[in-house]
């Protein structure tokens, strides 16, 4: 890419509250209103709800399509070819790549001119860190028992978003493996006594902590955009039907969002920038 940009949008979950108007149902095809009919648990097919919707008046400002005439689909898993690779627009070529996430009423969405992958996970109890340390990389392992409570299980929720990003990013998500790729806390360039390297040509972002509740963030994007790349909150109204579709969201601001600089060191209001060489253009 000549011009590499990366924009990620924050979204909460619209509550049955006064004051709040109805949801946007009506933008949703029949497979993703079916789904939502599924869940048993109010709060999250709310939670469903206000993804999909959110997602779809995001991409709607970016390619100029009405909400409800966007249509998906999924590449080849890069491991097996089986269709159930990374969710993409359905035009040939897809203008813009995207990546949706959502967990405890929180909404993340990506949006990038390359492939991109994002996570929002809330913190996971210390013994779920146990569990889950054999499925990591060596040398994330070894990082994470270096540390003490409660830093072991901050630590380890920021690697695991960033870990999700990536895999969701190239398309194979976790059938690929957790120790697949090294993405802890080293340098990532192998220089320094047992560490190991990043996946070259990606750029991985720490959030941080969003919500207030925190839960950890990441974007992984393939490439190399600059900083600062924040989350940008959306208000309820986004959600609304009869809102304007999105008026939050101009279609000449997406390229003044600032994304410039230079990437691998995170500038004022970015999280922690993680890079192995400049990417492809």
């Amino acid at each position: 890419m000549n011009d590499p940009w990366l924009d990620v949008w924050l979204i909460r979950r619209q509550e049955p509250a006064a004051g709040h108007g109805p949801l946007a149902v009506a933008e949703l095809d029949e497979r993703e209103r079916a789904r939502a009919d599924r869940f048993l648990n109010p709060r999250g097919r709310l939670l469903y709800l206000s993804a999909h919707i959110g997602l779809r008046r995001i991409l709607a400002r970016y390619t100029g399509a009405p909400p409800d005439a966007i249509r998906f689909t999924r590449e080849p898993c890069p491991v097996c070819g089986g269709p159930h690779g990374r969710p993409e627009l359905a035009e040939t070529p897809p203008r813009i790549r995207f990546s949706l996430s959502h967990s405890g009423g929180l909404v993340l969405v990506a949006v990038a001119a390359s492939a991109v992958g994002a996570d929002l996970q809330a913190r996971p109890s210390p013994a779920t860190v146990e569990a889950c340390l054999t499925a990591l990389h060596p040398v994330e392992r070894a990082e994470l028992e270096r540390l003490p409570e409660p830093g072991r299980t901050a630590a380890f929720a920021r690697l695991w978003t960033r870990k999700e990003a990536y895999l969701k990013g190239t398309g194979a998500g976790l059938c690929r493996g957790a120790a697949s790729a090294y993405l802890g806390e080293g340098t990532g360039d192998g220089t320094e006594d047992g560490s190991a390297e990043r996946p070259p040509g990606w750029t991985v972002i720490d959030m941080g902590p969003v919500g207030d509740r925190p839960h950890a963030a990441a974007v992984a994007v393939r490439g190399a955009p600059a900083g600062p790349v924040v989350p940008r909150p959306l208000p309820p109204s986004f959600l609304w039907a009869g809102a304007a579709r999105p008026g939050e969201v101009r279609s000449d601001e997406r390229r003044e969002i600032p994304v410039r600089g230079r990437a691998g060191a995170a500038a004022p209001g970015t999280g922690r920038v993680f890079a192995n060489g400049p990417g492809p253009r």
